[in-house]
């Protein structure tokens, strides 16, 4: 497969761009100022895209590959990929579910924790030597709270089955309801957030759910309700939730991903009810190894004619 193009157009891990290299004919968009003017005998060679949750394949590049057979995604999201135009063209899309549920669920938890309680400020309070002048704040529990889901998919679910651990009741807002879900669900995200204390971005992003989490869903939630999205940034309004957490609308937040990254508004740096992380919901050694071979795994059963592992298109 030496000789099989493959365009790497997002950041991935070494290990993954290493096996690329060895096992195909690899060309990095970075390494052209304008992709738009790969040679011609590049746009040629190229048989695949890989991207990431950060870039993908739009119109623009599908066009101007006349080779294209297939996009590989490492991530679970694939909202930088036109799948319509992959459709219309033929060319197969895979994304890497399943083996990062885990990952994203567990720090999902891990989030919650560290709002409520405030375990990041507690860490700066003791080496900051605060802690000789008095003891540190009350803070809120976890256990019992009502935790709230947007959407129940894998993630979702795995999110849920966690939170059910901390005695959690559990409800979620779908496109649908879940025939076979013993969780509480509500036909719209505000009243979702009316009735939860913990309200959880977990759904994949859409023309339907950019900026799900609006003023209203905010209102809704309170000045006693949580936020946590663990999704895509452009799921929140986030001059909306800005202004929320600033004047004490909403109780706080933790969030795992921005709508401009790695661009963060600077009006949360100052904030102690806020919990902000470099989006590494999937972020460990071992999950981003699996992705990896989920991707060279899809590259390879395509090019040998076997069945896909993870097919979207």
């Amino acid at each position: 497969m030496e000789s099989i193009g493959v365009l790497l157009v997002g950041r991935v891990m070494p290990y993954l761009e290493q096996e690329l290299d060895k096992r195909f004919k690899l060309f990095r968009v970075w390494d052209y100022p304008n992709p738009a003017q790969l040679p011609s005998q590049h746009v040629a060679a190229i048989r695949a895209v890989v991207g990431s949750s950060s870039a993908g394949a739009d119109a623009a590049l599908i066009e101007a590959l006349p080779k294209l057979e297939i996009v590989s995604s490492f991530s679970v999201g694939v909202d930088k990929i036109d799948q319509e135009k992959c459709r219309e063209k033929g060319i197969r899309v895979t994304n890497t579910p399943d083996v990062l549920t885990d990952e994203v669920a567990d720090l999902t938890i891990g989030l919650i924790l560290a709002l409520l309680r405030r375990i990041c400020e507690c860490d700066r309070y003791v080496r900051s030597g605060q802690w000789k002048h008095g003891n540190y704040k009350l803070t809120t529990k976890f256990s019992g709270k009502t935790v709230g889901i947007i959407g129940l998919g894998r993630i979702g679910q795995a999110i849920a089955k966690r939170a059910e651990g901390f005695q959690c009741p559990i409800s979620y807002y779908s496109r649908t309801e879940k025939q076979d879900s013993k969780y509480k669900y509500y036909p719209s995200v505000v009243e979702l957030a009316s009735n939860c204390d913990i309200l959880v971005v977990a759904c994949a992003l859409t023309e339907e759910t950019h900026h799900i989490i609006n003023r209203e869903v905010i209102n809704a939630l309170g000045p006693k309700g949580y936020l946590i999205n663990i999704g895509r940034g452009k799921h929140v309004d986030e001059p909306e939730l800005v202004s929320a957490l600033v004047e004490g609308r909403l109780g706080g937040a933790g969030l795992d991903v921005f709508e401009n990254e790695p661009a963060v508004p600077e009006e949360l740096f100052g904030l102690e009810n806020v919990v902000l992380l470099p989006h590494v919901g999937s972020a460990t050694v071992e999950t981003r190894t699996a992705m990896a071979d989920l991707v060279l795994g899809n590259l390879e059963a395509h090019f040998l004619g076997k069945p896909l592992l993870t097919p979207l298109v």
